[in-house]
């Protein structure tokens, strides 16, 4: 608890509770319900499935395009901060515009969600880059599964306002459902603005290399960017690890993004899709930090490897569902992984780069993150169309899973720690 008490680790770790309103409410819950049941419901369900998973692709390819490049630069120009706010900017202003797209109009909510998307992941990408300069390095494990822990408690308890309103929308003096719905992404801007404000006042920018002009700082972060390869390519560490996080994260995210489309395609009631998206937030909270716990205890590799075999399972059983209360149960599972898996990549990632370069290699972690984002909801979508079943869809997930893991079975943790600290 004392990691709370560091106002700088608070507000940092502040920023997941503030972002994670959109990850939950808007990315996996409400958005894929609203756009199949009202953007988009004169069109077959496989076929808004296809449209669902091309977009959250196209949104990761921006990221992928830009994340290494911005990363770079930041470093050079000590524009962490700067960048994560302009990314929060833009994720925030579309997302209050979906409140004014229209029944029928799927395209436009689809551009919306888009740019929403990618400010969303792009200020994720200097996030995460700034956990090497709130914290020591025996406290990244703790430190990031806080960050996610209050994520997703921030996340859970804004999303189970929405889905009051949305159950009793009379209540709150809306008209119906669908009008909650859309008062739920003003929502959503609003708590994600107001509880970014703590980083901007108390988390401070590390230093670039010196102050520089824009120009100067964006061929600097392309020299640098050009760099980031070599190192990589020597740092074989962090090249293994990023392959194996490639693989297994892809899983992960396509997990959070199509859930609550694949149950609908099950069949099942949305109002029980969103309940448990809830359970999943809910118990997201103690298991991320007992995951960063874990961590400390038994290093973040295992507990990881441990996560995936797990997410394995729930592919299987996700495969032979037959019951919504399947569903409930597989959301209590995903809560207990969930937050783990990810906290504990990010702090793991850290462990094994140059610190004064965070930015420009979380571009790369992130980018990949996001290359892999576009590959698996495009995949499953895909696989749906051409199969006419989602069951199909979702066990090609697994294959993501086992060659991940195997990967990072193979990663050397403490090898990679002293490379990255050896001069270039």
């Amino acid at each position: 608890m004392h990691h709370l008490h560091n106002r700088t680790v608070f507000s940092w770790a502040l920023y997941d509770w503030a972002n994670s309103a959109f990850a939950t409410a808007v990315l996996a819950g409400f958005f894929p319900i609203f756009f199949k049941s009202w953007w988009s419901a004169d069109l077959p369900a496989t076929e808004s499935t296809f449209q669902l998973g091309l977009a959250n692709s196209l949104a990761s390819t921006v990221i992928v395009i830009l994340a290494p490049m911005l990363g770079a630069i930041a470093d050079v120009g000590g524009l962490r901060k700067r960048f994560l706010l302009l990314f929060a900017a833009l994720g925030i202003t579309m997302t209050a515009g979906l409140y004014f797209v229209g029944q029928g109009e799927s395209q436009l909510a689809l551009v919306c969600f888009v740019l929403a998307s990618i400010g969303f992941s792009g200020s994720v990408v200097f996030y995460d880059a700034l956990i090497v300069s709130v914290t020591e390095e025996s406290h990244y494990d703790i430190a990031s599964a806080w960050g996610y822990a209050l994520g997703y408690l921030g996340g859970g308890l804004l999303f189970a306002g929405t889905v009051a309103m949305t159950l009793w929308p009379e209540v709150f003096g809306l008209e119906s459902a669908a009008e909650a719905v859309r008062v739920s992404f003003l929502c959503v801007a609003a708590w994600w603005l107001i509880f970014s404000l703590p980083l901007i006042f108390w988390v401070p920018e590390p230093p670039g290399g010196g102050p520089v002009r824009i120009g100067a700082a964006v061929r600097g972060g392309f020299r640098q960017l050009a760099g980031t390869f070599r190192k990589v390519r020597r740092l074989r560490v962090v090249g293994l690890f990023l392959l194996a996080y490639w693989l297994y994260i892809d899983g992960v995210d396509t997990v959070v993004r199509m859930a609550v489309d694949y149950g609908m395609a099950l069949g099942f009631d949305s109002n029980n899709l969103i309940t448990a998206l809830l359970v999943t937030q809910f118990v997201g909270f103690p298991a991320a930090i007992a995951f960063g716990l874990l961590g400390n205890r038994i290093g973040p590799r295992p507990a990881i490897l441990i996560a995936i075999a797990v997410y394995i399972g729930v592919i299987v059983w996700a495969y032979f569902m037959q019951h919504v209360g399947e569903f409930y149960a597989l959301a209590v599972v995903i809560g207990l992984v969930q937050g783990g898996v990810q906290a504990l990549s990010r702090s793991l990632y850290a462990r094994l780069i140059p610190p004064d370069q965070s930015a420009e290699f979380f571009g790369f972690y992130n980018m990949l993150g996001k290359f892999a984002a576009i590959l698996g909801p495009l995949l499953m979508g895909s696989v749906g169309l051409l199969t006419g079943s989602p069951r199909i869809s979702i066990l090609s997930v697994a294959i993501l899973f086992v060659a991940g893991g195997l990967l990072l079975m193979k990663v050397d943790v403490e090898r990679g720690r002293q490379m990255a600290r050896q001069p270039d």
